[in-house]
């Protein structure tokens, strides 16, 4: 990995997220442009604006990362309401997603 995956992972996330550069650099707390700056190959956040990106997406560090799951903050949404079910409410979706798998 390297700065290349962290503007893509960025864009990618943020795109999934529906929401414009500009307004992302404007919630983070930064000039309308931060965002493209990073995503242009200009700049890298600072391990602290990294948290708040990371934490802007509702995800960690490790989801950031892991390239095995296309969209961490929808897996996790997922996840957590797949916590607020009974043992075999979570076994019927389990059956369900064998079946979409095939």
């Amino acid at each position: 990995m390297d700065d290349r995956y962290i503007r893509n992972r960025i864009s990618e996330l943020r795109i999934q997220k529906n929401i414009s550069e500009r307004s992302m650099s404007i919630d983070l707390g930064h000039s309308p442009s931060y965002i493209h700056s990073i995503v242009s190959g200009k700049a890298l956040p600072s391990m602290t604006e990294f948290l708040y990106i990371c934490e802007y997406f509702k995800i960690s560090p490790k989801e950031f990362f892991d390239t095995s799951v296309a969209n961490p903050t929808l897996m996790q949404v997922v996840t957590e309401d797949l916590s607020k079910l009974n043992e075999n409410q979570i076994l019927s979706i389990y059956e369900i997603i064998k079946g979409l798998i095939k």
